[in-house]
């Protein structure tokens, strides 16, 4: 998904996804180009910080995309419930956990094919999300997760 610069997170988005979006959800940018000149390939807005709950559906959802999940690596200090791995539809997908706070998420298909994504935390208001989702998922992104998030002020609301 392109775009110029438009001040609005929903001309970055194709028609109806700036609604549909919601936690629970990712963006991919699915068409890379042979330079991957973007930073992320994607963003993912989950719905809590448990790996158990929030994970496989991702997986199963990128499977369904790109192919069969191998790895995937997160930050350890910003998820609940880690462990060294998963199975989902029957296949073990390893998870790597480390202390990077870098507000991403690394994807591994096969054994070299590598998707960062972006990771929005949960409880982030909505419009936020969204604006983050769509900077993420631009081919032309260069700018890192952590400064996007800021950017676009993704920070969980408080609970009321």
């Amino acid at each position: 998904m392109t775009g110029s610069d438009p001040p609005s997170a929903a001309r970055h988005l194709p028609g109806g996804v700036h609604e549909d979006v919601r936690p629970g959800y990712a963006l991919l940018r699915l068409r890379t180009t042979e330079s991957r000149e973007g930073v992320l390939d994607g963003a993912w807005w989950p719905r809590s910080r448990d790996v158990s709950a929030e994970l496989p559906a991702l997986v199963d959802a990128l499977t369904g995309h790109v192919g069969p999940i191998t790895r995937v690596g997160l930050d350890a200090a910003a998820w609940d419930g880690l462990t060294t791995r998963i199975v989902v539809d029957g296949r073990v997908v390893h998870i790597d956990s480390f202390a990077v706070g870098d507000d991403t998420v690394l994807i591994t298909r096969g054994d070299r094919d590598v998707f960062s994504l972006l990771v929005v935390p949960p409880g982030t208001a909505p419009e936020a999300a969204r604006a983050a989702m769509a900077q993420a998922v631009r081919s032309d992104n260069t700018t890192r997760a952590e400064q996007i998030l800021i950017a676009t002020r993704s920070a969980p609301t408080s609970p009321e």
